[in-house]
């Protein structure tokens, strides 16, 4: 089972990623103003993860991404993949995995110096 991890940017922002069973960063969203704002884009892609599709994209530099579209609008990009199977791997997990996937929040600063 894949985990979705939400946490804080630098700049105050909420952001989640989706990471595979193995611990590997799949999917990075894009930013939030709230975490609630982040936890209702993960539960309307969990539920309707059947509709979403998946643009696959090349770099340059001969990498692989794709970007996870739901509605016309992009809720995340990819990590780079060396190759196209690895791609595949890696969307195969996001459509077999995501609705399971448990919620880890990490966006509270808990510990202090």
């Amino acid at each position: 089972m894949g985990t979705f991890t939400i946490s804080k940017k630098e700049n105050g922002l909420i952001k989640f990623e989706f990471n595979s069973r193995k611990g590997k960063t799949l999917l990075t969203s894009q930013s939030y103003k709230t975490k609630e704002e982040c936890e209702k884009d993960i539960d309307l892609l969990k539920n309707k993860i059947e509709a979403v599709s998946f643009l696959k994209f090349k770099t340059p530099a001969g990498k692989f991404f794709f970007k996870m579209m739901y509605n016309g609008h992009i809720h995340g990009i990819s990590r780079k993949f060396t190759t196209e199977l690895l791609l595949q791997k890696g969307l195969d997990e996001i459509q077999n995995k995501f609705t399971e996937s448990e919620i880890l929040d990490f966006s509270q600063d808990i510990f202090f110096d």
